[in-house]
């Protein structure tokens, strides 16, 4: 096993790449764990135990294997604008007629906020708009409206997957501005668990945009609602809205409102 510095990462930066490590082998042992990310087999227990109650590994004797096919997996970009993509384009298009000419907006990663970026180009009536985002995929169809968009992208590290910049660079860029929106995507949106994403250097950036904006929308397909992932992002008191589509479960709606949060169903 390849030896990677521990003392740069953070915890949840080193739990992503024990399950790449743990997904390239199918086991790792602790001690091996240890070696490799530098730190104490105390905390390499206490981050498998983390991992193991989140479902993405199963804790074994000395170490940890991958969950079974049937776990959940993070699907690529490309597989994820497939899918419910007449949904997602609704929710897009509810999300883009909030946006004022004039203002400033968060644009995380993922198929569904693509899809936001495609229709804030759309509305020709939109001009002094700044978007942040840590999307490439998002950045260059926001290319488009240029100049009628400024488009900052925050930097990072690239994850291929999402063609997302994550950890190092990317906070530092969001913690010294401040948006008027950002519209957030996940991968669960539970009443009591509250906002979740399955890849956890993401999940981590965006805790920060939720924080960095004065407004916070979930964005998120039927899918995604009643559904907890690893990452932890928010909780529903932490931000302001979701937008979603017809195929979310109604009993798990009518929770998430009677939890405090504002839910708009578009057809």
């Amino acid at each position: 096993m390849a030896t990677t510095p521990g003392e740069s990462l953070t915890a949840s930066m080193r739990r992503q790449r024990m399950l790449e490590l743990i997904g390239r082998e199918g086991f790792a042992r602790v001690t091996d764990l240890g070696e490799a990310f530098r730190v104490s087999e105390v905390t390499i227990r206490s981050d498998l135990d983390l991992l193991d109650e989140q479902r993405a590994i199963r804790r074994v004797h000395g170490g940890a294997v991958l969950r079974g096919a049937g776990e959940p997996r993070e699907a690529s970009f490309e597989e994820s604008v497939g899918a419910s993509a007449a949904e997602k384009r609704s929710i897009a298009r509810a999300a883009a007629a909030i946006v004022q000419p004039g203002s400033s907006l968060i644009l995380d990663v993922g198929s569904t906020t693509a899809a936001i970026a495609s229709a804030l180009v759309a509305r020709e009536d939109l001009a002094d708009v700044t978007v942040i985002t840590n999307g490439l995929t998002i950045a260059l169809e926001l290319e488009k409206a240029i100049p009628r968009f400024q488009v900052i992208v925050t930097g990072g590290t690239l994850r291929p997957l999402q063609h997302s910049l994550v950890e190092p660079l990317a906070t530092t860029v969001l913690r010294e501005l401040h948006a008027d929106l950002a519209f957030i995507g996940c991968n669960g949106v539970h009443p009591a668990n509250g906002i979740t994403n399955i890849n956890l250097p993401e999940a981590d950036l965006k805790r920060v945009m939720v924080e960095a904006a004065e407004r916070s929308i979930v964005v998120a397909d039927g899918s995604k609602v009643g559904r907890t992932h690893l990452g932890r992002v928010a909780s529903i008191a932490e931000v302001d809205e979701l937008i979603t589509g017809e195929s979310a479960d109604a009993g798990t709606v009518a929770e998430l409102r009677g939890a405090g949060l504002d839910v708009k169903v578009v057809d």
